[in-house]
């Protein structure tokens, strides 16, 4: 028997622990007063921004940071954090009903405490906040933080909070907002986002989500398990329209699995509220379906935060939709003005911030040349099995005129993956062919963020694919997919060489 709470109620910011508001905005903060010149100002404290200011201050640059609302962006408060805390227990909940799969009996009493699942959210969020967000800490390595909304005065000045602050270079990462889709009726009936999904108190007994991107379907699967009647509406012919098809297949059979209700080329017309319920009538074709939720989550995709920076004033060109134009540098169209993080690229990951924040401060201070097009960045979707992806896919190589070959190994044959009981997915390894010069790779398991990690080393590195037959990995292990595909590469180089050799 299942115990599902129900009522949609949710904490707002101050209901958080005391702890994590004295790291991330003290309420007894005092604004520093500007003297001088900074050599650096970083305008949003997400990832990117605090890596960046952390950075620059450890190399001996006056650095001031200005935060309108909380250090650690979205990743900490609104994002990863909090979402892969609720996807962990998720899957725990799966595993128990599951049981039998792995050779136990299934419990008895599976009851989801949701308010204890939320309360451990708070205390994770604490806890990193603390080790990586504080306030105190950054103002202890030099960091002067700036609680408030900036804006540009003029090409080397910026206002906050009745101040002006002046700088030699600026780096503007403001990160993103969630993208509201324009449904009559939506704002009267309510949603909800990432950005107040993780302040529920009680789990909402039918959910629709509207959206089929990584957020949409993390959440959607992970709410499931948590005992939601979860609907996904998607406005396109899969999900995770970036990825490998038959991911995404895999990823849709996975859903049907939990029990998710699956509306794919589907359109949201109008919502309402009705009594105690709300409504979201339905479109697909020339079908019209009315489904009855009790929360609807938004999970469209992200727009950049780039309205309130006057940046016009100081020539730098964006568009409200793209973000920030930057170049390979990172540089915008104002010389000492740069941009990183999700203000100005398409791919919203915070491992993608991290990066591009050591490039900024590398070009920006020390007249460096880093190019962003250099990187090897993977990404991963949270799901169960997990998707991830470094490098390019096939179609990419493909239209790019790169002939390819690819090597793929099925779980359901790695021995590992067998025992674990996780058999979904697969190992795709691209080469260039009549080379092993690794191109791409997409792995679906149930840890492919994590092994997607040693596929991005020898792209990042420029080792071959054969190379990765010598490495010897413990037995048994997930990871062996990876040099059974290296292997399978190896076999057929060799037997390309007989071939020639009979030939001639």
């Amino acid at each position: 028997m299942m115990d599902v709470t129900r009522s949609p109620q949710t904490l707002q910011h101050g209901q958080d622990t005391p702890r994590i508001l004295q790291d991330l905005h003290p309420s007894n903060w005092r604004n520093p007063t500007p003297s001088g010149k900074y050599d650096f100002v970083v305008i949003g404290a997400g990832p990117a921004g605090l890596l960046a200011a952390h950075k620059a201050a450890t190399q001996g640059a006056k650095v001031a940071l200005i935060e309108r609302d909380r250090l650690g962006g979205e990743c900490l408060n609104t994002g990863c954090i909090p979402s892969k805390t609720i996807i962990r227990a998720s899957r725990l909940y799966a595993e128990m009903r599951n049981a039998e799969n792995f050779g136990a009996r299934v419990p008895r009493d599976i009851n989801v405490d949701f308010p204890f699942l939320m309360e451990r959210v708070r205390h994770v969020r604490a806890r990193i906040s603390h080790l990586s967000f504080s306030a105190p800490r950054l103002a202890s390595l030099g960091v002067d933080i700036y609680f408030g909304e900036a804006s540009f005065v003029g090409p080397a000045a910026l206002a906050v909070s009745g101040a002006t602050i002046k700088f030699r270079t600026a780096l503007i990462a403001t990160g993103s907002r969630p993208i509201i889709p324009s449904i009559p009726g939506l704002v009267e009936t309510g949603y909800l986002t990432n950005e107040n999904v993780f302040g529920l108190t009680q789990c909402p007994q039918r959910l629709l989500v509207i959206g089929g991107g990584p957020l949409g379907c993390e959440l959607a699967q992970a709410f499931c398990r948590l005992g939601s009647r979860v609907t996904i509406i998607q406005d396109e012919p899969m999900f995770l329209r970036q990825e490998e098809r038959d991911a995404a297949q895999i990823l849709s059979e996975a859903l049907v699995r939990d029990g998710i209700e699956i509306h794919l080329n589907t359109q949201v017309v109008r919502a309402r509220i009705e009594g105690k319920q709300k409504l979201v009538d339905l479109v697909s074709d020339a079908n019209k379906c009315t489904v009855a939720v009790d929360q609807i989550l938004i999970g469209v995709g992200q727009t950049p935060n780039v309205e309130q920076l006057n940046l016009d004033a100081v020539g730098v060109k964006f568009d409200v939709k793209a973000g920030i134009r930057v170049n390979d540098f990172l540089q915008t169209t104002s010389a000492r003005i740069y941009a990183a993080g999700d203000v100005c690229f398409e791919h919203t990951f915070t491992h993608i911030e991290d990066a591009s924040a050591g490039i900024v401060v590398q070009n920006a201070l020390f007249q460096g040349r880093k190019r962003l097009s250099a990187l090897k960045i993977p990404w991963c979707t949270y799901t169960d099995p997990e998707i991830a992806h470094v490098g390019l896919y096939v179609r990419e190589a493909r239209e790019m005129g790169i002939p390819v070959k690819t090597f793929t190994v099925l779980m359901h044959d790695v021995h590992r993956a067998i025992a674990d009981g996780e058999e979904d997915g697969f190992v795709k390894i691209s080469v260039k062919e009549g080379t092993d010069k690794i191109l791409g790779a997409t792995v679906v398991a149930r840890h492919a963020g994590e092994m997607i990690n040693d596929i991005s080393l020898a792209l990042t590195s420029g080792i071959g694919l054969r190379a990765l037959a010598k490495v010897i990995h413990p037995y048994p292990t997930q990871a062996q997919a990876i040099k059974m595909a290296a292997e399978a590469c190896c076999k057929a180089r060799l037997h390309s060489s007989k071939k020639r050799r009979r030939k001639q």
